[in-house]
């Protein structure tokens, strides 16, 4: 808990915002206008850098194999798991309606049981086949091709105050990527981020697929208060939304 709210207090509170969008045709000129994942669930995309994503948070509750993802509404449970898990913010569907679900990166790379734990072969997939959770590298891409860390989340955030916490500095959605405000869950007592600019509103959190060490792995964050993009490492055990890009 201590990591994530001493990174976000760290933030400075403004910044300027530029745009760089495309249409939706992919580099082999494919039309592409949506994904369905495995329980029928469709995402519309956009094409953006020449990268494809989902324009909305992940709301599966299965692998891409039909393989049920436990939904674990219980703090004492979430924060002993080390296996994938998903919740709904604040346990709620109604809110999971608009902002996803929130999911553990164990989830993210497809950790089910103790063998997958340590065999990578055996770990499951969770975006819809010929997708994939970005890593590292290809979220900062968007991020440079958006005007860097500085001023990207101002292009990347749904614009106005009808999901976003006021004022929602500086955000144009320019590169029609529509970030929400989708709160997280805390790895260590299994609560639900509320207060401030860390609840739902007030912050969105979206997982990499890279770890920077065992305990950790990167989120992009963006906050209600500036229109930075940050790559932060954050506990594995936390909650957070996922999108999805195009392989």
């Amino acid at each position: 808990m201590k990591k994530l709210i001493t990174l976000i207090l760290g933030i400075a509170l403004v910044y300027g915002c530029t745009s760089n969008n495309s249409n939706n045709s992919d580099s082999n000129n494919n039309s592409v206008t949506s994904v369905s994942d495995v329980d029928g669930n469709s995402y519309n995309v956009i094409i953006l850098c020449n990268q494809t994503w989902t324009k909305s948070n992940l709301n599966v509750s299965k692998y891409s194999d039909g393989t049920p993802i436990p939904q674990v509404t219980n703090p004492t449970q979430w924060l002993n798991l080390t296996t994938g898990a998903w919740c709904y913010y604040n346990n709620d569907p109604a809110i999971g309606n608009t902002y996803g679900k929130l999911y553990n990166w164990y989830a993210v790379a497809g950790i089910y049981n103790a063998a997958s734990q340590t065999n990578i072969t055996l770990r499951k997939k969770l975006a819809p086949l010929g997708w994939h959770i970005p890593a590292d590298s290809e979220w900062t891409t968007l991020i440079n091709c958006l005007g860097g860390e500085n001023v990207a989340g101002g292009n990347m955030k749904e614009a106005g105050t009808s999901h976003w916490q006021s004022p929602n500095t500086v955000a144009t959605n320019n590169s029609a990527f529509t970030a929400l405000p989708g709160g997280f869950r805390y790895d260590d007592n299994g609560i639900f981020g509320s207060q401030g600019l860390l609840g739902v509103g007030f912050a969105g959190y979206w997982w990499s697929s890279s770890e920077t060490n065992i305990e950790n792995a990167n989120i992009l964050a963006l906050y209600y208060f500036n229109g930075g993009a940050d790559l932060l490492p954050d506990y594995k055990a936390y909650g957070f939304s996922v999108r999805c890009l195009k392989d």
